[in-house]
């Protein structure tokens, strides 16, 4: 499955891949003509790197949100 998201401020997304980088998870910037983020979460994945995501993702709903 690929969940897909956006940010509402397109300035943060540096700061938001920065944020992923620091976490370990990668590959999660969009199509290059679409923008956005992608996800890529498949039945192989550890549980623990999608909740390294989510971590990531609520961390940075606090600082920006």
């Amino acid at each position: 499955m690929n969940a897909t998201f956006t940010l509402k401020d397109k300035a943060l997304e540096p700061s938001f891949l920065e944020a992923c980088a620091a976490a370990g998870c990668e590959g999660v910037k969009g199509h290059r003509s679409v923008g956005g983020f992608r996800a890529s979460i498949y039945n192989a994945m550890k549980l623990e790197s999608v909740q390294t995501l989510v971590a990531v993702m609520q961390q940075f709903e606090k600082d920006h949100g």
